[in-house]
């Protein structure tokens, strides 16, 4: 249960003063429901306000705040024409005050002639005379209220930074003086502030590095004893020791021997298997190394045992692949595969868990509804989760509670992780890497085309399917929403079909299952040439006559995104090619992604550039997934504070006594603070 002192804290938004439903829309858009969600919503930069008494030219593109007494009113005859207000300053220096869109009534009202006022605003030079546009004005005795470093904070349309300045003061003043959690020689050496002290020290300076340090520590900290929480808990678990005699994997046929990676990757797996403590372990590999062969070789070893595998997969499209995918390399052998998803209903689903339940399917394929209380597995050994990214921890151990022992859990992902996120994310795992691709993968060559050029790629398009190969057409997320990019797919599907006719397909997240399969069946099948798709097919789509991919509006991405969308080809005996069509407008961080994108397909050194460009939440892909990405932490925090809140978590749970010491307490409200309550649960046992 979380601790009283948090409550505060954790009150819905709705309690606060001046919450109405229009301010309520924007504080939804940005995630703010709570009082916590608003102290937790830092500055993104700040305004530096230049306070004088005196109007100068020279200070022309500065921020100011000065006394300013309205003389005169300057109103046009045109509706559009802004209205003007005249004032001095103490010196008789003259400046305009200019609105915009607005009546004489509402200016004259708030900038009466003769009554000085204090103003704060841009000024600007507008040919020889100095100019403030919409500036804000108060009383010359609330000047206080009008600091000399003003945070500005990300705001959503219909909330201005002012009403956001004013909601985080109503959260400061719930946020409550907290225990210290922190080691107390590692808080000396690093001279940082208290909890409270760094909270309000940060919206008072967002230039206060000390204080927004110490709080990104704090969660960083506290990700970190969540997963040793995690981790301590699953070795307390008792698992079965697996292991296989081999019968199986010796009957598969591949057509090429594995990697010296993928057997080094096996060797590891089978090692965890064999101990009584379940395995938890990271299975890191670029796209197209060889993942799935791995985890059918864990698989195969758990079923040699009597044991049965699942495998779980984020979405329905990748899930009916593996099953697909496994069915084939497991051709010939005597064994029982199937598949569940949420749209498996009536005998099929019954047929399906009375399987699991007898143990006469050996090996299940699914997606989340593999979780639900209704699956029971007679002998549940060994749990593979592809992209584990979009699953959280939470889940994973409800897939444990699927058998009397916990299963041994290996996690599957195709996201080439930085070392500094791997401990972040996934610090209570052992880690494999496949760093080599298997021999046969064709290279893939990467261009970037201005989006201008579009019938010169049309036209290359039509060459490329008159030759017998099918080609992907990616189209951009162009907002924060899923209509956004369905809207693009099907304008850019129809645009081709006037071109292509029938050879067109087009799949996107909002299409119902059936028609999304049966639109990736199409092309797997030949049936159709050119699929345009959202990125729905970023991950595991598998079609090795595709040959050509086309990312609009690229430059919309992020690294690691594009990374996977090109790992759509190259999977087949031909040379692929990867078109990359940008906008005209290229920002300083999409042009350094797309060159990088030209220079390398090594995934390991994209995730690494991708971290520094965007920040950890995107390169995992939580920000589309829904796991909660760092609120406060950067990449460069993380980087600079990971090793020093593992070896603090470490030193609590080693040291310290745990959570039952007192200082172990205080790192219990440091971890409902920053919502890992489950790993509270977990070291209970609940």
């Amino acid at each position: 249960m979380r601790p009283d002192i948090l409550n505060p804290l954790f009150a819905e938004i709705s309690l606060f003063k001046g919450i109405g439903p229009a301010l309520a829309r924007p504080l939804e858009r940005l995630g703010l429901a709570r009082a916590v969600d608003v102290a937790f919503h830092l500055p993104v930069s700040w305004v530096d306000r230049h306070l004088t008494d005196r109007l100068d030219m020279a200070d022309a593109g500065r921020v100011v705040g000065i006394e300013l007494t309205p003389v005169d009113y300057r109103a046009s005859g045109s509706a559009r024409a802004p209205f003007r207000v005249d004032a001095v300053d103490r010196y008789g220096n003259h400046v305009a005050l200019v609105y915009f869109g607005k009546n004489s009534g509402w200016p004259r009202k708030l900038l009466p002639l003769g009554e000085p006022k204090y103003i704060s605003g841009k000024l600007e030079a507008y040919g020889d005379t100095l100019q403030i546009v919409h500036p804000d004005v108060l009383a010359p005795e609330d000047a206080h209220m009008l600091p000399a470093r003003e945070p500005v904070y990300g705001l959503s349309e219909g909330l201005t930074n002012n009403r956001m300045r004013d909601l985080v003061g109503q959260a400061l003043t719930r946020a409550p003086e907290l225990p210290e959690w922190i080691e107390p020689s590692l808080l000396a050496r690093k001279d940082w502030p208290a909890w409270r002290e760094a909270l309000a020290r940060v919206h008072a300076d967002p230039a206060d590095a000390m204080a927004r340090a110490r709080l990104a520590y704090d969660e960083i900290f506290a990700g970190q004893l969540a997963l040793m929480l995690v981790r301590q808990s699953s070795r307390r678990r008792r698992g079965v020791p697996i292991q296989g005699d081999g019968r199986l994997r010796d009957m598969l046929k591949l057509p090429f021997a594995p990697t010296g990676a993928q057997r080094r990757a096996t060797a590891e797996i089978e090692g965890d298997m064999a101990q009584a403590t379940p395995m938890l372990r990271l299975l890191q590999g670029d796209v197209g190394s060889g993942k799935t062969l791995v985890a059918l070789m864990a698989l195969l070893n758990a079923v040699e045992a009597g044991m049965q595998g699942a495998m779980l997969a984020p979405t329905e499209i990748l899930a009916r692949q593996h099953y697909e995918t496994l069915r084939k390399m497991a051709s010939g052998l005597p064994i029982a595969i199937a598949i569940l998803t949420g749209r498996d209903k009536g005998k099929a689903r019954e047929a399906t868990l009375m399987g699991l339940a007898d143990g006469s399917i050996d090996i299940l394929v699914g997606t989340h509804a593999i979780f639900q209380e209704a699956v029971q597995y007679k002998a549940l050994g060994l749990a593979v989760i592809d992209e584990q990214h979009r699953f959280g921890v939470a889940q994973r151990m409800m897939l444990a509670s699927k058998a009397e022992r916990s299963p041994h859990l290996l996690v599957m992902t195709a996201t080439p992780i930085p070392r500094t996120l791997t401990l972040t994310y996934y610090g209570e795992m052992e880690v494999s890497r496949l760093d080599e691709m298997p021999p046969g993968r064709q290279p893939i060559q990467t261009l970037v085309m201005a989006a201008t050029r579009l019938d010169e790629v049309v036209e290359a398009l039509a060459r490329h399917v008159e030759g017998g190969g099918q080609a992907y057409w990616v189209c951009p997320l162009v907002e924060e929403s899923e209509t956004s990019d369905q809207a693009a797919a099907e304008m850019r599907a129809e645009s081709l079909r006037e071109r292509f006719g029938a050879r067109v397909g087009l799949v996107h997240g909002r299409m119902k299952g059936p028609d999304k399969d049966a639109a990736m069946e199409a092309f797997a099948a030949n049936r159709t040439q050119i699929l345009v798709a959202t990125t729905v097919i970023e991950v595991g789509v598998d079609v090795p006559n595709s040959s050509l991919i086309i990312i609009e509006g690229a430059d919309r991405f992020g690294l690691a995104q594009l990374h996977q969308l090109r790992g759509r080809v190259g999977r087949g005996d031909k040379p692929s090619t990867c078109l990359l069509l940008r906008g005209n407008a290229l920002g300083e961080t999409s042009r350094a992604r797309l060159a990088l994108m030209r220079e390398t397909n090594d995934g390991f050194r994209i995730a690494e550039a991708d971290l520094e460009l965007r920040g950890a939440g995107e390169v995992l892909g939580t920000r589309q997934s829904g796991e909660a990405a760092l609120k406060v932490a950067t990449p460069e925090h993380v980087a600079a504070l990971v090793d020093s809140a593992r070896d603090d978590a470490h030193l609590l749970i080693e040291r310290d006594g745990g959570l039952d010491s007192a200082r172990g307490q205080a790192a219990r409200t440091c971890l409902y603070l920053f919502e890992k309550d489950a790993a509270v649960g977990l070291l209970r046992g609940g």
